[in-house]
């Protein structure tokens, strides 16, 4: 299909600027929104020198009026959108106890209500034409239910609940619109260097950790495979079968180890920029500080990217699961998986 047109927001940084140079390479044009003037610029400038149009519109994706207004401009200047992609998100790491709730308000904001806002301005542009595909993004089993993480894990279990109503909806009104969630797992991105941070300490992203154009090229895949989810690291995936036969493992695991896979032993800066509330400033681009320890997308990558669990696999840890309880039962013997 010749000029497709995707939308990109939280696309001047991070994973959302390595998605939009994904998205480029895959044959789309591509409209940048996000926070900061300046790194929207050179994001579309960097896409343009390999030939693909552009649009950016700084923009807040938590005020809904605006973002629609930016839907309406990317159509009248690039064409139709046939894919949208949520990437923008911000929030606060810290002991619930110590959370302001003015701060959980601004998180829930940006990454749940900038997410359905972002969904609700797509499906209506899309739903003139009765085709498109919609992306959000939630957290990799690895991440989910970490401790410090509160603020992030509510607001994406929001955007997973919202999408499953909206999937529903869909099917129902029998639009050819999907709707496709990716989880991710650890991206070495600037985000770790402007989190609101309220440990003391210099946060850094659970291991494994991936360079950010793993993540992006997920997401594009998002656009073209016909499933509703997209899974992104095997260790991920584990982790997720491990939960579902042992969900107790998974959460004494946490609550021991959570605290020391998100922080470093040095101190965090006390004059730390935070970008809950404004975008900060610096030519950041798709990369943090941890590309030494990060996965880079190499020949392999398609090994970390796919729908769910192949069905034989599925099949195969289901019966796992059976044959280790009736063992447990019957003290047969110990398995070892």
């Amino acid at each position: 299909m010749a000029h497709r047109i995707a939308v990109v927001t939280g696309a001047g940084a991070g994973i959302g600027r390595a998605t939009a140079r994904a998205l480029g390479r895959a044959g789309f044009d591509v409209a940048l929104l996000a926070r900061n003037e300046e790194r929207l610029a050179a994001a579309a400038e960097e896409l343009e020198q390999s030939g693909v149009r552009t649009v950016h519109v700084a923009v807040d994706v938590a005020d809904e009026a605006a973002l629609d207004a930016a839907a309406e401009q990317v159509e009248e200047e690039l064409g139709p959108i046939s894919i949208w992609v949520n990437c923008a998100g911000a929030t606060v790491v810290g002991p619930v106890a110590e959370l302001d709730g003015a701060d959980i308000r601004r998180a829930t904001e940006v990454t749940y209500l900038g997410s359905v806002y972002g969904s609700t301005a797509a499906l209506r542009r899309m739903r003139r034409r009765g085709q498109g595909v919609i992306v959000n993004l939630a957290l990799g089993p690895r991440l989910r239910g970490l401790p410090l993480q509160a603020a992030e894990n509510g607001a994406r279990s929001a955007v997973v609940g919202f999408c499953e109503s909206l999937r529903a909806e869909i099917a129902h009104d029998g639009d050819r619109i999907r709707v496709v969630l990716v989880h991710l797992p650890s991206f070495n991105t600037p985000r770790f260097g402007w989190t609101k941070n309220l440990t003391g300490k210099r946060l850094r992203p659970p291991a494994p950790i991936f360079e950010p154009e793993v993540a992006g090229e997920a997401i594009c895949r998002a656009a073209f495979h016909n499933g509703e989810d997209m899974w992104v690291g095997l260790r991920g995936q584990i982790t997720r079968a491990i939960d579902a036969l042992a969900p107790r493992i998974v959460a004494s695991r946490r609550a021991r180890r959570g605290y020391a896979a998100q922080l470093e032993k040095a101190a965090a800066s006390e004059d730390a920029p935070a970008n809950l509330e404004h975008s900060v400033a610096g030519a950041l681009s798709a990369y943090g500080p941890f590309d030494i320890e990060s996965k880079k997308a190499t020949a392999l990558t398609p090994a970390f990217l796919g729908a769910p669990l192949p069905l034989g696999a599925r099949l195969g840890l289901a019966t796992l699961g059976v044959v280790g309880v009736l063992t447990g039962v019957w003290g047969w013997r110990k398995f070892k998986i």
